[in-house]
């Protein structure tokens, strides 16, 4: 952080996480119609879907990354967002802390949609892989 200001670095922290918020949300949207569309087996909508989410999610990495190195550049190498938090004044330590917790939220959010997803993705390909191996009783009741 030689060359940049703290103020500096906190402003990419602040600017970083809403933007992350604002993707995020976008992201989960997103993941909400792949599940409609995988559930209808709408194979074309399913890559659209992935084109979509591919450039948000690489944008969300890079500023985590560029999260990471802000805060060990502000507090040392085993700085984390909770430290960082902690030494900013009550009100800007108010409204990050709300952001942060946004974005924690909808994160975890999108991680339970994406394992929702990829389950119903390989259970639909395990039936079809069983119904192209000519397998008997696939869609007999249990």
């Amino acid at each position: 952080m030689s060359r940049m200001t703290r103020q500096q670095a906190q402003t990419l922290l602040a600017d970083g996480v809403q933007a992350d918020v604002r993707d995020s949300a976008e992201v989960l949207a997103l993941l909400e119609r792949q599940f409609e569309a995988a559930l209808r087996h709408r194979s074309s909508e399913l890559t659209q879907l992935a084109e979509a989410l591919t450039p948000l999610l690489d944008a969300m990495e890079a500023r985590r990354q560029q999260r990471v190195s802000l805060v060990r550049a502000l507090l040392g190498p085993d700085g984390t967002m909770a430290g960082y938090i902690a030494t900013l004044p009550s009100q800007a330590e108010a409204a990050f802390s709300a952001a942060w917790s946004d974005l924690e939220r909808t994160v975890q959010a999108c991680k339970e949609a994406s394992t929702r997803n990829g389950s119903l993705l390989a259970e639909q390909f395990t039936v079809m892989q069983r119904v192209l191996h000519g397998e008997d009783g696939i869609y007999a009741p249990r």
